[in-house]
C-alpha cells in the first residue's frame, strides 16, 4: 500500500478544450495479472471484475481493499467476455463479437437470462435508469436495463476509441483505448467535461500491446475511484481533480 499520495500532472489543455484532470493516487492492491480486464465495477462492497479473450474469460467477484478473489465463473470458451453493469440483484456482461450480453445472478454470478445486440460489445455502466455501451467508437448507446433494447445514442465529442465504462453522479467515466486516457463525458450532450492522462500509471516493461488500461470503478470511499488494466500487477485508488485554473 503506498502510504503517500502520488501527484501525476497531466499536461496543459488548449484554451477552448475540455479541463485537464490532476490524478492523485491514494494507495495500490495487488491484481491479477492473468486478468485481461474488460470489466469493473464496485456494488455494496464487492467489486465484480469482467475479463476477456476466448477461452479463459471470466466474471469475478473481488475484495477491492485487499484485491483477493471471493468467487468467479467461467464463460463458454467460444466467447470473449466485454464489459458489465451491476442492475439490482442481477449483472449485465457484455460479449465483444459474439452478439450476445448474459444476464447473471449477482449473489452466484450464474447466467440467468440472455439478451442479443448488433455491433461490437465493449464497455458498460448504469446510471441508475438506463445502460450506457460503448462499441469501439465515440457513440454511446443507451438501453433498457431489463430487455436491453436500445433507447437512445449520443456521440462524444472526443476522437478516440471508448473501451470500459463507469456511470457515477450523472457522468460517464471513459476509457480510451489503447491510451493510458479516461475522460468523463456528459451522456446528455456528448461533451467531454475532463481528460486525466494516466500514463504514469502501470507496468512500463515485459507488456504486450494489449495490456493497455481498462477499468475504473467508483472506490468504497466517496470520490475517489480504482483504475487497473489488462494483465495490470495493481489496481490504483485514485482520485481525479481539476489541474486547469
Amino acid at each position: 500500500m503506498l502510504l503517500l499520495p502520488v501527484v501525476l500532472l497531466a499536461g496543459c489543455a488548449a484554451p477552448d478544450g475540455p479541463p485537464n484532470l490532476r490524478v492523485e493516487v491514494l494507495g495500490t492492491v495487488t491484481h491479477d495479472t492473468s486478468a485481461f480486464t474488460e470489466g469493473y465495477e464496485l456494488a455494496d462492497g464487492v467489486l465484480y471484475e469482467g475479463t476477456g479473450l476466448a477461452g479463459s474469460s471470466t466474471l469475478r467477484a473481488e475484495d477491492p481493499r485487499t484485491g483477493r478473489e471471493l468467487r468467479r465463473v467461467d464463460l463458454p470458451a467460444d466467447y470473449f467476455g466485454e464489459g458489465i453493469a451491476v442492475v439490482g440483484d442481477k449483472i449485465w456482461q457484455l460479449t465483444w463479437q459474439q452478439d450476445v450480453a448474459m444476464l447473471r445472478d449477482r449473489a452466484t454470478l450464474q447466467q440467468v437470462g440472455t439478451a442479443s445486440y448488433q455491433d461490437e460489445g465493449w464497455g458498460l455502466c448504469y446510471d441508475g435508469k438506463r445502460l450506457v455501451m460503448s462499441d469501439g467508437t465515440s457513440l454511446l448507446t443507451f438501453r433498457d436495463p431489463t430487455t436491453f433494447a436500445v433507447t437512445g445514442h449520443v456521440q462524444v465529442d472526443y476522437q478516440g476509441q471508448l473501451n470500459e465504462l463507469e456511470c457515477v453522479d450523472g457522468s460517464v467515466w471513459a476509457n480510451v483505448y489503447p491510451t493510458k486516457t479516461i475522460i468523463r463525458v456528459d451522456p446528455a450532450t456528448g461533451s467531454v467535461l475532463g481528460v486525466a492522462d494516466l500514463s504514469e500509471l502501470g507496468p512500463k516493461d515485459d507488456t504486450t500491446p494489449d495490456d493497455v488500461l481498462n477499468g475504473i470503478s467508483v472506490a468504497p470511499d466517496p470520490g475517489e475511484f480504482l483504475v487497473t488494466g489488462k494483465r495490470w500487477p495493481l489496481v490504483y485508488r485514485v482520485r481525479f481533480v481539476r489541474a486547469d485554473p
